[in-house]
């Protein structure tokens, strides 16, 4: 199977299971779970991706989409997306504990807002923290302009996490929090490179 087609199937599966569940006329329960075989049956139905087998999504869920990353799980026959979504019922995760600190890339014109306000979710249901630079500042180039720079954000995390914010733990490289007020937020005094 190309590289390609699995990228593809990987970006519908996000669009069914995180984005617009309705528009297939899929339902998907509080936690965001959704039948597998009516997930493989829309998939199937569609000309772009009669190819895709239940091994394929599979694959999908296990990092096969290229970049390692597990954006989706299966449970017994049921599927979700892990995080990412922006439909209008959130989904629920387990609260946890946090780790002293977690960060957040993003691009440098939306630095002062989140000085006045803090992180917001914006289109998504939560504001989406990693437990390393690396990664965050990978997520944040996604974010910028071209020809910009991400900014990194330290949150400190356990500190929020004693003052009442809840923080939920998608995966081993994606927490989640509802907001964070600008008070737990460090903010670099320049741009740092992604490199």
């Amino acid at each position: 199977m190309t590289n390609r087609r699995m990228v593809k199937l990987s970006k519908f599966l996000a669009l069914i299971l995180r984005h617009q569940p309705e528009r297939f006329a899929l339902e998907l329960d509080g936690e965001g779970w959704a039948s597998l075989a009516e997930v493989l049956e829309i998939v199937q139905g569609l000309p772009n991706f009669r190819w895709a087998t239940r091994a394929d999504v599979m694959a999908v869920v296990e990092g096969g989409s290229g970049d390692g990353k597990r954006r989706f799980e299966v449970e017994g026959e049921r599927i979700r997306a892990r995080y990412g979504h922006s439909m209008d019922q959130p989904v629920r995760y387990e609260p946890c504990s946090p780790p002293e600190l977690l960060y957040h890339g993003t691009s440098p014109t939306v630095v002062e807002g989140v000085r006045r306000e803090g992180l917001r979710p914006m289109k998504r249901q939560y504001v989406h923290l990693s437990p390393d630079c690396g990664t965050a500042l990978r997520v944040g180039a996604r974010h910028v302009s071209h020809g910009e720079r991400p900014v990194l954000l330290t949150v400190r995390a356990a500190e929020a996490h004693e003052a009442g914010i809840q923080f939920f733990r998608a995966d081993e490289t994606v927490y989640l929090a509802e907001r964070i007020p600008p008070a737990y937020v460090e903010f670099p005094v320049e741009p740092l490179a992604t490199g």
